[in-house]
């Protein structure tokens, strides 16, 4: 092929490419958003089976940000990720991060910062734990391998119930493997029942979780113990998932997300449904 011909053909080519990449781009202005409705106070569902929770009110400020309307899905916790990859959702709230679950989808910013912790019943056989109500950073490995090397030996033979398919079961199985019998639950208010009927000696869930469920009627009984914990295995820092090759949502989001946390809203409306100010710091 001579030059010109050859130069021609590959502006052909180019163009092609470009005309094949702009198709496959999505305008979006439509999703469905996969919440839960069972894991307050970022969601839950009431008796006339309106959900509510941080989550909702907060995806509802990021949807109106990123101009585009959102109808919200409820679904088991488990089955969330399927979910998303088989496109019954396209958006999923309370993904905590990972690098288990950035395999199997991507997420955006983090628009929380959490922590997780142990549940117990006052005067029950697991009693307080070291490090109580301080944080703790399970990257730094100097510091905190010895503190869950004794939580690790007031655990042994105890029953410890976390919700499937979660970090904290994955945490639990990590550092404590068969010195403790696992128990999973589709939600963390089956947990709790079982935890207040002596049927297990500990739940591990969110901080955030735990600080709501114990202003509640019927909870007088429990109470947080160990360390406030993040890093390692842990997804306390929570984000939206979304299906893997969707960059035009994900960096709408993104954008929604960091202009929420900038004026307040993230700050106001964490205040108001956990009473802790969960905004992400995005410099770490």
């Amino acid at each position: 092929m001579n030059t010109p011909l050859r130069l021609a053909a590959l502006v052909l080519a180019a163009a092609l490419g470009l005309g094949s990449s702009a198709a496959q781009a999505k305008d979006w202005t439509e999703v469905k958003v996969g919440i839960e409705g069972a894991f307050p106070p970022w969601n839950s569902t009431t008796a006339d089976g309106k959900m509510v929770g941080l989550d909702v009110d907060l995806i509802g400020d990021l949807c109106t940000r990123a101009k585009i309307k959102c109808d919200i899905v409820s679904g088991d916790w488990a089955s969330m990720i399927p979910g998303v990859q088989a496109g019954k959702f396209d958006l999923i709230m309370t993904m905590g991060i990972n690098e288990t679950r950035r395999k199997a989808i991507d997420f955006t910013v983090p628009y929380a910062a959490g922590v997780a912790t142990f549940l117990i019943v006052k005067g029950g056989d697991v009693g307080a734990m070291p490090m109580n109500g301080e944080r703790l950073n399970l990257n730094d490995k100097a510091k905190a391998d010895p503190v869950m090397d004794k939580i690790h030996t007031q655990l042994k033979g105890k029953a410890i119930g976390v919700v499937q398919s979660t970090s904290q079961e994955q945490l639990i199985r990590a550092y404590f493997g068969k010195d403790v019998e696992v128990r999973t639950y589709r939600n963390s208010a089956e947990r709790d029942l079982d935890l207040k009927a002596g049927r297990i000696d500990a739940g591990f869930d969110s901080g955030v979780y735990a600080m709501a469920t114990f202003g509640k009627p019927g909870n007088e009984d429990l109470a947080m113990t160990g360390p406030l914990m993040r890093g390692a295995m842990l997804a306390t820092d929570v984000a939206i998932g979304l299906r893997k090759g969707e960059p035009e949502l994900k960096d709408r989001f993104d954008a929604a997300i960091r202009s929420a946390a900038e004026a307040g809203v993230i700050r106001t409306l964490s205040l108001k449904w956990s009473k802790l100010d969960l905004t992400p710091n995005f410099a770490e």
